[in-house]
């Protein structure tokens, strides 16, 4: 049986993986003082068109329920969290909220994201402020470092300026046109610049206009060293991203440079953008965001200011698998094996016994199972617990040493009462 294209199965590998991803974020949001939610997986398709239009349809999955509404799954959790937060008109401002979990898009697979990929995710709601964008990219550059994940850079802009210096360039303001250009810029490191060129050509867009879009979005660096090859005072925004860039270097956030590249896809973005790489891997973007406060308002709430970011699970793993620092389990399972049928019922005991006190216990389900099998079975385990019945019958079990094959008996009381420093871990 094969799964629908661009699904997979997550193994006890993987998940395990994924588990150490979540500990890490739950602890850095817990820092940051974060409050977790889980918005529905499900939403109303008029939601999820709610900024992007019908057109959003071509990148979703979405479908009618048994009452004929029109529903769709998460592509992201920003219009599930707007969505709550936008209906709660007593909700203390501002709000920060953590979410982490799966989400659904009906996009091309690629290495590193199925179409079914977990993310997590921090948004903050309230008043427009620099300070909440900066904290946002903050909590991004701590969380790599609890992961101990080197060679990541925070690359920065702003909408505002590159859509202040795509006006200027082709002397419109057509939203059309200008989310067009966005979208070329957006392709810029996933397309050679002769593919973007031929791509857009044929829509009409000028080719030497195009060709200075490109050249733009390869400027980056620090705001020195770009006010030294390119004037950008005159566009809006520069401001406000030169004070950002110096609000994170307060902070001491190093790996941040200024990139007019980053426009981030998504039509929702207003203000700040950005996004996060290990630069050495072709991994693309592990982590995007931005300030989205128009979405609030499309959903009727003019009062309120909204910024969120969120990382690719899969994706981080790569990269933490690619620089050797992959998390291995640290479960020792200890395993109660039978000598024969009649002691059957004693080892289940003696596994239930260590599993009430903490200690991970395997053990064959079914009687009938020869010594010899149970043994090899169990090779992945430290310690062996064998029940015999000439030992159990002087209340002791053979504690067998399964790496190197160093047996004793122990009393099973001493067994119980002392499981924690016995079986401990090599």
């Amino acid at each position: 049986m094969d799964l629908p294209r661009g699904m997979k199965d997550f193994d006890g590998e993987e998940m395990f993986k994924i588990k150490y991803v979540r500990e890490n974020f739950v602890q850095t949001a817990n820092l940051f003082g974060f409050r977790f939610m889980d918005p529905s997986p499900i939403e109303l398709l008029s939601t999820l068109e709610t900024k992007s239009g019908p057109g959003i349809k071509d990148d979703i999955y979405y479908f009618k329920d048994k009452h004929d509404r029109e529903v769709g799954l998460r592509f992201d959790f920003t219009m599930g969290l707007t969505r709550y937060v936008v209906s709660q008109k007593s909700l203390k401002l501002p709000a920060k909220l953590a979410s982490f979990g799966g989400v659904y898009r009906y996009d091309e697979p690629q290495k590193g994201r199925y179409r079914f990929f977990h993310q997590w995710n921090i948004e903050i709601f309230g008043k427009p402020s620099l300070a909440a964008d900066a904290e946002l990219i903050e909590f991004t550059s701590r969380l790599f470092e609890k992961l101990q994940l080197k060679n990541i850079i925070i690359d920065i802009s702003h909408r505002k300026l590159v859509e202040s210096y795509v006006t200027s360039l082709f002397q419109t303001d057509d939203p059309k046109i200008i989310s067009e250009i966005f979208r070329a810029m957006d392709k810029v490191q996933k397309k050679r610049p002769d593919e973007i060129l031929a791509e857009y050509h044929k829509k009409g867009i000028d080719k030497e206009k195009l060709e200075k879009i490109l050249a733009f979005s390869a400027i980056k660096g620090t705001p020195e060293e770009i006010q030294n090859s390119f004037d950008a005072s005159s566009l809006d925004g520069w401001d406000e991203l030169k004070q950002l860039y110096l609000s994170l270097t307060d902070r001491d956030v190093k790996n941040i440079r200024i990139n007019f590249g980053i426009v981030r896809g998504l039509d929702y973005y207003s203000g700040m953008v950005f996004e996060a790489f290990d630069t050495s891997s072709d991994l693309g973007a592990l982590v995007g965001g931005g300030r989205y406060d128009t979405l609030p308002k499309a959903f009727g709430r003019d009062d309120l200011g909204a910024t969120g970011v969120a990382g690719g699970v899969e994706r981080i793993i790569l990269s933490l698998e690619s620089q050797g620092i992959a998390p291995r389990k640290e479960i020792v399972m200890t395993s109660v094996l039978y000598a024969n049928d009649e002691m059957h019922a004693e080892a289940l005991a003696i596994a239930s016994k260590l599993r009430q006190i903490g200690v991970p216990t395997t053990i064959d389900y079914y009687p009938g199972k020869a010594l010899k099998k149970q043994m090899e079975s169990s090779s992945e385990s430290k310690f062996a617990i064998i029940v015999g019945p000439k030992e159990f019958a002087e209340n002791k079990v053979v504690l067998r040493n399964m790496q190197d094959r160093s047996e004793k008996q122990i009393s099973i009381d001493e067994l119980i009462e002392n499981a924690g420093s016995i079986l401990k871990k090599p």
